[in-house]
C-alpha cells in the first residue's frame, strides 16, 4: 500500500487553478501510477476533506533542443479533485488568493 505522501506530490498554483478555487476544486501534481481512488483517500486523509469528485489527467513532455540535440522533459500526472459542500476549504490555499 502507498503512502498519502507518496501519491500527492505537490499542489499546482497557476491562474487558472486559483480561479477554480470558488468551485472548491483544487489541483495536484500526483503520482503517475496512482488511481482515482488512491488520490481520493490520499486527500481524505492529508486534509481531512470530504472528496466528491476527481479528475486525472496525463501531462505529455515537452520536446526542449538544445543546439545540435534534443530531448523531452518528463511526462507527469495532474488531478483535478472537487470537495464536497459541506466540507472545509484545504487550508494550504487559503492565504494564496
Amino acid at each position: 500500500m502507498k503512502f498519502a505522501e507518496d501519491i500527492i506530490i505537490a499542489p499546482i498554483i497557476t491562474e487558472e487553478s486559483m480561479s477554480r478555487l470558488g468551485a472548491k476544486k483544487y489541483t495536484f501534481r500526483v503520482a503517475k501510477d496512482s488511481t482515482k481512488p488512491e488520490i481520493v483517500h490520499a486527500v481524505e486523509e492529508l486534509f481531512k476533506v470530504k472528496v466528491k469528485d476527481v479528475n486525472t489527467m496525463n501531462v505529455s513532455g515537452k520536446i526542449k533542443r538544445r543546439g545540435y540535440t534534443s530531448g523531452a522533459t518528463a511526462s507527469w500526472k495532474k488531478a483535478i479533485v472537487t470537495l464536497t459542500e459541506d466540507s472545509k476549504p484545504i487550508e494550504f490555499f487559503e492565504g494564496l488568493y
